[in-house]
């Protein structure tokens, strides 16, 4: 009996020194920019290709019914990296309060626009962020691409392309230029023994629609507009800095202890005529702005499926601070998708969508356009008496509607009622 005490004691105590000598995971956040949910192979598009994501797909924990809480570029990179709300961590909008009688690039000149960028960057600095969480257990970080909040380091990256321009400035050169960036950062945190944290966020396949001739002449003749021709080609595009960077990770021996997560920050649905965004997707409070699929890929610790549930890029943050031993704070809403008894009982994901340019700063609910809740199929949308005083309540059946064509409000009072309940639950936008 002793020696059965014994040899399970030393059994506890290797397992413990074997979890406390396992190197560190690195980790890897794709960011995909300005596209629709549906926009994949492996979602269904019968003409996109996507063969590199549809593999990471086949490879990872996918959620095909994600979504991010805002349809706006800014506060929905804000809430991925903060696990936050925008009305909690405070980066509502994309830019400060417009000031009367200047337009444009006067605009963004001003005293009052620099001021506004500079409190929006003290929001950030004032929350936890995934780079700097990841700082105290050693981790290197590296921005590129999309990133509105000056400096790379105001959000605790320790190296970095974007100096302080309104949409990222040099890091928005990734992808569509190069990727030595990532190559080199990865490069010195191999030589310095460190685990590293890379964010991939470049502005694609986010307009300008510029893909290469060689991509875009695929797409020429499936589609009778020249424009959505070429944010189908722009998605392969971006598809394609996927694969390489996935591929430098397999040269280097790094791709079995990396976490790789993948999400876009918000829709898009290219105006055939214009090319510019249509109605229903980016700034707008329906799925074609705030649906996205989510993926986690971690060999040999995350089994690769497709989930039905319901997921959010508020998940990531907390899901990628336990993957290395972290605690998420009590504020961050999210769940970590790894949990799978703590996914399938959710209830319900939220979301708010905000003017472009905030109203008061320091106020998130005088920009706020919508709330909505999905529970289930259900998806309520309550619209802001002050910013969008002419709309109604929206109520829609996803199972049967996923473009969301029929307001089902009038007829489902009493779910509508009950689904309010929830959203001022939630939080009541006073």
């Amino acid at each position: 009996m002793k020696l059965l005490r014994r040899a399970a004691r030393l059994a506890i105590f290797l397992l413990a020194v074997s979890r406390l000598s396992a190197a560190p995971p690195n980790i890897v956040m794709i960011v995909s920019d300005d596209h629709h949910w549906a926009d994949y192979s492996f979602m269904g598009h019968a003409t996109v290709k996507t063969p590199h994501l549809d593999k990471l797909a086949a490879q990872s924990l996918t959620f095909t019914r994600g979504y991010v809480p805002s349809s706006l570029c800014c506060p929905s990179l804000a809430s991925m990296i903060t696990g936050l709300y925008p009305h909690q961590h405070k980066v509502t909008s994309n830019d400060p309060p417009p000031v009367p009688g200047m337009k444009g690039a006067e605009f963004q000149k001003s005293k009052q626009f620099a001021d506004g960028r500079e409190l929006m960057s003290k929001f950030i600095e004032a929350v936890p962020t995934l780079p700097r969480e990841l700082g105290k257990q050693g981790y290197l970080s590296l921005q590129t691409g999309k990133w509105w909040q000056k400096h790379f380091s105001r959000g605790g990256f320790t190296h970095g392309m974007t100096q302080g321009g309104r949409h990222g400035d040099d890091g928005l050169n990734i992808g569509r230029k190069t990727l030595q960036p990532i190559y080199d950062f990865i490069g010195t945190a191999k030589q310095e023994k460190k685990p590293f944290f890379v964010w991939y966020a470049p502005m694609m396949p986010h307009d300008p629609h510029t893909p290469p001739q060689r991509i875009l002449d695929k797409y020429k003749d499936k589609t009778p507009s020249l424009q959505v021709a070429k944010y189908w080609a722009m998605v392969e595009w971006f598809d394609e800095t996927c694969g390489q960077l996935l591929a430098h990770l397999d040269e280097q021996g790094l791709a079995e202890n990396t976490i790789v997560v993948y999400v876009t920050d918000n829709g898009w649905i290219t105006n055939p005529e214009t090319g510019r965004y249509a109605a229903k997707s980016k700034q707008s409070q329906y799925d074609g702005g705030l649906r996205t699929p989510i993926m986690v890929r971690w060999p040999g610790k995350v089994t690769p499926q497709k989930s039905p549930h319901l997921a959010s890029s508020l998940d990531l943050m907390p899901t990628l601070l336990h993957a290395v031993g972290l605690k998420p704070t009590p504020q961050m809403p999210g769940l970590n998708l790894l949990d799978e008894k703590a996914v399938a009982s959710r209830k319900a994901v939220y979301g708010e969508c905000f003017t472009h340019n905030f109203v008061d700063m320091e106020t998130p609910a005088s920009s706020l356009k919508w709330r909505w809740v999905i529970e289930g199929d259900w998806k309520l949308i309550v619209p802001s008496k002050r910013n969008q005083p002419d709309d109604v309540v929206e109520l829609y059946d996803l199972g049967k509607d996923a473009s969301e064509e029929k307001n089902l409000a009038t007829g489902e009072r009493v779910r509508v009622e009950r689904l309010t309940k929830l959203l001022d639950t939630w939080w009541p936008a006073r």
